[in-house]
Formats: structure tokens, sequence, C-alpha cells
């Protein structure tokens, strides 16, 4: 099967499911049940929603920005003003935006929150998703945001390689390069800081090395580096596109578990939240609820490999679950 046909057999698979829900729903004996089963998929506007202006932000990369657009679109569905502000930069910048009232909400990691705004150490990162977000809600209360129930897919940094390189080398896990310490890393520049990323590398893994070899990138270049050859290890992410249609790169075993797993939660000031109404987190819930981790890869493939714009790679996830 060819790369295309792989990724885009998901959304097809989708349509499909949404067909086979309609056409279900209308041969159902009890055509009240089924009326309200079809109808139930799909985001109806709220005129009371007009009057109400949102902005949804993102952080700097494919899959926060496709997620963003996501949120956005399905919110303006619900009848809100929406606007945007995407690829805005780090955690810390797009938190940032949130609390001086710069944006109403945007996509956050569980385990980047923990780790980056409430000082949790990777180990003490809950593995459940809900367990999780419980844990950072009162830190996220005492800022005067609300977060909102996590996706079904999980994200996570990893350490990655070229296939080949890996298979030379004999290693599988992160553990394997501490005989491994001349090899060149490169990372987004907050990688440094991060115990999720060098940080945690040099802390739990003892990769001290790692930091004289360390070269800052712009993320989107995290593949290219290692195609070209100019690093022998890149900060991947576990939802790469090119992880779900190629097998030429290698993920290291995170063998300390250092690298903690998170779902996404929708982030929003408590402000924003309570004027948007009940319809706000009905709606972050619904357009979110079919993101698994491989249709998410897809997505991320869509823009990525396909070169389409990820305002088109939201609208055709929101069309084939028929919620627009």
């Amino acid at each position: 099967m060819s790369t295309n046909a792989r990724y885009k057999g998901l959304f097809a698979l989708l349509a499909a499911l949404v067909l086979a829900l309609a056409i279900a729903a209308c041969g159902d004996d009890d055509e009240s049940d089924s009326t309200a089963d079809t109808s139930a998929t799909a985001i109806e506007e709220n005129p009371d929603n007009n009057a109400v202006s949102l902005t949804v932000g993102s952080k700097n990369f494919t899959e926060q920005i496709v997620l963003g657009e996501i949120y956005a679109q399905g919110l303006e569905a619900a009848g809100y003003d929406v606007s945007t502000d995407l690829n805005l930069g780090d955690e810390f910048v797009a938190l940032k935006a949130l609390e001086s009232g710069d944006i109403s909400g945007y996509p956050e990691y569980t385990s980047t929150a923990l780790t980056s705004f409430f000082d949790t150490a990777p180990e003490d990162v809950p593995g459940d998703p809900q367990e999780a977000l419980d844990q950072a809600q009162p830190d996220f209360e005492a800022k005067g945001l609300i977060a909102y129930p996590p996706t079904p897919f999980s994200s996570a940094n990893a350490v990655g390689l070229l296939t080949k390189t890996a298979e030379e080398l004999g290693i599988s896990s992160i553990s394997d390069l501490e005989e491994h310490q001349d090899l060149t890393l490169y990372g987004s520049p907050e990688c440094r800081q991060r115990i999720d990323c060098l940080a945690g590398l040099e802390e739990y893994y003892g990769l001290t090395g790692l930091r004289e070899n360390f070269t800052p990138i712009d993320i989107a270049l995290r593949y290219e580096v290692l195609d070209k050859k100019d690093a022998d290890l890149s900060i991947l992410f576990t939802t790469d596109a090119q992880l779900f249609v190629s097998e030429d790169y290698t993920i290291l075993e995170d063998d300390q578990g250092v690298l903690p797993a998170g779902n996404v939660t929708f982030v929003a000031s408590q402000e924003a939240a309570d004027e948007a109404g009940a319809d706000f987190g009905e709606t972050i819930e619904k357009v979110q609820s079919n993101l698994t981790l491989e249709v998410m890869q897809e997505l991320n493939a869509r823009v990525d490999i396909d070169k389409q714009e990820p305002t088109d790679v939201a609208a055709e996830f929101l069309q084939a679950n028929g919620l627009i």
C-alpha cells in the first residue's frame, strides 16, 4: 500500500462510519430515537452565541496549529464569533497570551503543564489522562483558568534517529546512549531547560555529554536534520506523521520514563468560558472525541507530507466526522 493511501484510509473509514450510522438511524423502527442519534453528531449553531467573541490560540508546530483550527472551526459552527492566533511560540508564550487575555484558550498537553508550569517531576506525572488532568486542575484554577477533559490521543517527546543509524550502533533505548554521548542532538531552543527534553536526559539518564553536542533548531526541521545527517539524534513527537508513514526513523525506548506522554486539554480563561456558556465546553469535547493517535498522525501527515493547509485539514476532519 502506498504512503498516501495508507493515511488517507483513516478519513475514508471515518466518513464511511458516519454514513453507516446515518443509514442505520434512518432504518430504525423508532423514528424519534434515530433522529436523536443522527442529530447528536452535528454541531448546531446557537444564535445566542453570536455576540460572544473568542480567540483560539496554539503553539508553534503542525499538530498544535491543526488542533487550534479544529477547535476554532467547531466553536464557529456553534455560533461563536471566532478568530485565531495560531503559531504563538512555546508553552510559556502560549500561557502568557492566555493569562493576559490575548487569547481565550489553546490546546496544551497535560504532561507539559505539569512539568513546565507546575514543577512536577516526570516520574510523578500520572499515566492515566484523567488523573493527570485532575492533578493539574487546581493549579490552573489558581491562575483563573479551566482545563477541559483530555483528548483520546496522547503525545510525548521522543529521542529519534535514522533506523539505519540505530542498527549500526546497536541501540534501542535512551540508556544505550550512555556509551554514545559524542552523538549530536538537535532540538527546539527550550529543550535545554525542559525536564522532558535535554534537561531530563541529563538529570535522569546522566547524559551530560549531550549538552556539548546540542544544537537548537526550528522545531519544523526535526526530521530534515536527520535526513541531511546534520544531526545523529533529534527530538521528535510520538504523533509525528513521519513515524506513521515511514520506517526510516526509530524512536529510542524511554526506559526511565523521563519523557511522559500527555493527552491534550483545551485550556481556557474562566472568564471566557463563563461568557461563552455551556455550548463552549460541549463543543470542545465533541470535536476532539475521535482524535485517536492514528487519526492525529494522519492529520499531521496531511499537512507535513501532503502539504495541505491546516485550515483545510481541520475542515475535512470535522466534515468526515459529521460535525459540520
